[in-house]
């Protein structure tokens, strides 16, 4: 959300203020480690965002596509394909058929999507290098490009 201009209704203090009246609402869950909170965060985000991008076109307030880009994980402005705005939920569409196929590649993206975490952290959050990670979310990535420009 770093990129996004002023008048965006759910800024980054707003996602994260209500990603964590979400986590300590979870009384049922024992955080095995830090990987663990932070799956579960990014997954809080995601579907904030989402839940967020589905109420603003059910408001039918323009279009409702909250203008994305797959680079938003990194940390220099890109000129790429990627960086190309994304409707977040084609992307969440996307993510979803890309768990099914390789589940890691879903998590690197969502940890590194939605969550904002770099390489290193993603790599210590899922237990693998962090060579691993960006391999993975290199060809990630390319997938999600051909699906979302398929959509």
């Amino acid at each position: 959300m770093r990129r996004e201009s002023d008048d965006v209704t759910l800024q980054a203090t707003g996602l994260v203020h209500e990603a964590y009246l979400r986590l300590i609402d979870q009384s049922r869950v024992e955080w095995r480690n830090r990987a663990h909170f932070f799956g579960v965060a990014a997954q809080l985000m995601r579907r904030i965002l989402v839940d967020h991008a589905r109420r603003r076109r059910a408001r039918k307030r323009g279009d409702g596509v909250r203008p994305l880009t797959l680079d938003d994980a990194d940390a220099a402005p890109s000129t790429s394909p990627a960086a190309e705005p994304v409707d977040v939920l084609v992307l969440n569409d996307a993510l979803e058929r890309l768990a099914e196929l390789d589940d890691r590649q879903a998590r690197i993206v969502e940890l590194r999507y939605f969550a904002g975490l770099n390489i290193e952290d993603t790599a210590e959050a899922l237990r693998i290098s962090p060579a691993t990670v960006k391999r993975e979310w290199v060809v990630a990535r390319a997938w999600l490009r051909r699906e979302l420009a398929r959509s």
